[in-house]
């Protein structure tokens, strides 16, 4: 999938983030697979059989299910799965595929691309079919990469940006938290001086930047799919002020809460 074009990718529309409901499972189909199915676990504990392989399934779980597959699923309802689901088809030969399953040891990138993909379509965002099939070639891209990429002994420098990273993670899943930079570079062991410098490195942004974005993703999911209205959701994500939250959300996304939900 690394020398097709992004052209070729048809887009379904079956795709989604969602928490699956306790009593969810994925039976077995009359038909297999008619197109390909990228399929990633959030969280949550579970378990896939695929061509009568078992897979137990948790954070970090992804799958490429191929045509002619016939997936099943089951899941611990008091861990639910929450999963994100492409499905997608390509009109060109394909010389190579990523496999079939693999856990990502490296899930911030590929996380980000998976929401971005799906917000496109659910803001309706100009231009949003060219850059998901942009987004769903560099997703294939990850998995491949990863594929071949050689365990290397880690040095400094490694884990200097797996410390980073967790705490990017740990801004990610808890959004509605009061961070402050002095807080999370202890947390990482660091100066806040030099983790501000390093947080930027690695993670592209600037710390401030990259809590105000993880605030206003999880604040469309919650608007979106949670029936929350907008006074819940600011409060819900440490705002005291609805009109400075509302300001906030319209900078990032160019739409107000309201018009979102």
């Amino acid at each position: 999938m690394l020398h097709v074009s992004p052209s070729s990718f048809i887009l379904k529309p079956a795709f989604a983030k969602i928490v699956c409901e306790p009593n969810w499972k994925w039976r077995k189909r009359e038909k297999a697979l008619e197109n390909y199915d990228l399929f990633y676990v959030w969280s949550g504990e579970g378990n896939v059989v695929l061509n009568n392989q078992s897979y137990q399934v948790g954070q970090g779980s992804c799958f490429l299910f191929r045509k002619g597959d016939h997936p099943t699923a089951t899941h611990n309802s008091q861990r639910p799965l929450v999963l994100t689901y492409i499905h997608f088809d390509i009109d060109e030969p394909v010389l190579e595929v990523p496999k079939s399953y693999r856990v990502l040891d490296h899930t911030l990138d590929f996380e980000y691309m998976l929401s971005r993909y799906v917000r496109l379509f659910l803001v309706n965002a100009y231009g949003a079919e060219e850059e998901a099939r942009l987004i769903l070639k560099q997703l294939l891209i990850h998995l491949l990469r990863e594929e071949r990429e050689v365990p290397r002994e880690k040095k400094a420098s490694n884990q200097l940006v797996e410390v980073v990273r967790e705490v990017a993670n740990y801004v990610l899943q808890h959004p509605g938290l009061p961070h402050r930079v002095e807080d999370l570079a202890s947390r990482a062991g660091l100066s806040a001086r030099y983790f501000s410098i390093k947080f930027k490195e690695i993670i592209g942004m600037s710390v401030q930047s990259y809590i105000i974005k993880c605030r206003i993703d999880r604040a469309q999911h919650l608007l979106l799919h949670a029936g929350m209205n907008v006074t819940e959701v600011a409060d819900a994500l440490g705002y005291r002020d609805i009109f400075f939250f509302s300001r906030q959300f319209k900078q990032y996304t160019g739409k107000s809460p309201s018009e979102i939900r």
